[in-house]
């Protein structure tokens, strides 16, 4: 077992199975053994690779997409640019640089970053200071403190790897599933069925044995931001993996860049479940666009356009790993259906481009 498995299983040895979303929060999160707490997951040395980390173009047309929000609705000035969950701060990198000439962004921008991780924040700075400078960034540990001002922002795969909790269907009730132990091992168990307020919705739309993934760690972030932009303005998109609703097991663990399995080892493994978009946008008061998959929301901003221009300046393996960071990233077999877009706005205003309302 690993240092992380024995803590849990003496915490379960002593109050009881666990749901999965304690389960995820203590495997990412615990502060000395937690996988985000101890080390750097991304990129090839890592057990993940994200879209900013794919081809420099995506945050480029994040970050273009954002500036010309931000002109629709007036420039404001100061303004929060924010990130949730930034990595190692390369997509904010790349917003930076490519929103270098829209005049006056920079000087109204105030960079805001949501990281729980220690790690990761001094990845984030040693990525950012040099494009920053002279004012630093600004962390947050939780988005409820980001400034009460206009707010531009970002979450690219943030709200996958919140903690989630699991249910079947029983009835006009549901189990929940939970970790517990048997012989001394982790090992996943069901409670009796109760009635779960927060799923009542899903009685109308799930049969007996069907299994529904809750998010509840979702809400005050989407409510925080969401009364932001509602309040001040701004828009923020959001950017993960999911569908409309939530319906299955989603919950996967990925460690060296392949699938094992979530209960293996705790702490050394990637924990993630897909995102429901309907209950995320339902949390927020601020309006949203529709949910539209990343490949066509990149190709409406000009990805292709980008990749030919960049294309024409490389030859050779740089031009075929060029040519397969684009394919990546907006093909249906890969990126481009699998990941979707949402965005929150002001009433009154329109979505930013890419999207529709």
């Amino acid at each position: 077992m690993t240092p992380l498995a024995q803590h849990i299983a003496a915490r379960i040895a002593t109050d009881g199975p666990i749901s999965i979303a304690d389960y995820m929060a203590e495997c990412l999160l615990h502060p000395t053994l937690g996988y985000y707490s101890t080390r750097d997951p991304f990129g090839v040395a890592g057990d993940f690779i994200t879209a900013p980390e794919v081809s420099q173009m995506f945050g480029e047309l994040i970050g273009l997409s954002l500036a010309q929000a931000w002109l629709d609705q007036g420039a404001p000035a100061p303004f929060t640019l924010a990130e949730l969950g930034p990595g190692r701060g390369t997509l904010m990198a790349d917003i930076l640089r490519a929103t270098r000439i829209v005049a006056g962004f920079h000087d109204a921008a105030q960079v805001h970053l949501v990281e729980a991780s220690a790690v990761l924040r001094a990845a984030q700075e040693r990525t950012l200071a040099p494009l920053i400078r002279p004012d630093p960034a600004t962390w947050h540990d939780s988005a409820d403190t980001l400034p009460e001002q206009p707010l531009f922002g970002v979450a690219n795969e943030f709200f996958d790897a919140l903690p989630i909790r699991q249910f079947l269907r029983d009835g006009d009730g549901w189990r929940e599933k939970r970790v517990g132990l048997i012989a001394g091992k982790l090992a996943l168990g069901l409670t009796d069925a109760t009635p779960q307020g927060a799923l009542d919705h899903r009685l109308a739309d799930t049969r007996d044995g069907d299994l529904v993934e809750l998010c509840t760690a979702a809400r005050p972030v989407m409510q925080s931001i969401g009364a932001r932009i509602n309040d001040h303005g701004g828009t923020v998109l959001i950017l993960d993996y999911g569908d409309w609703r939530s319906l299955g097991d989603t919950l996967q663990a990925l460690r060296n860049h392949a699938a094992c399995d979530p209960l293996d080892s705790p702490g050394q493994a990637d924990l993630t479940a897909h995102v429901d978009f309907e209950a995320l946008v339902a949390a927020s008061p601020a309006p949203h666009s529709r949910l539209t998959p990343q490949g066509v929301f990149l190709e409406r901003l000009g990805i292709t356009s980008r990749a030919q221009s960049l294309a024409a300046k490389l030859s050779g393996k740089a031009l075929e790993t060029h040519i397969a960071a684009h394919r990546r990233l907006t093909h249906p077999q890969e990126m481009g259906t699998l990941f979707k877009v949402v965005a929150l706005f002001p009433q009154g205003a329109a979505p930013p481009p890419g999207l529709e309302p």
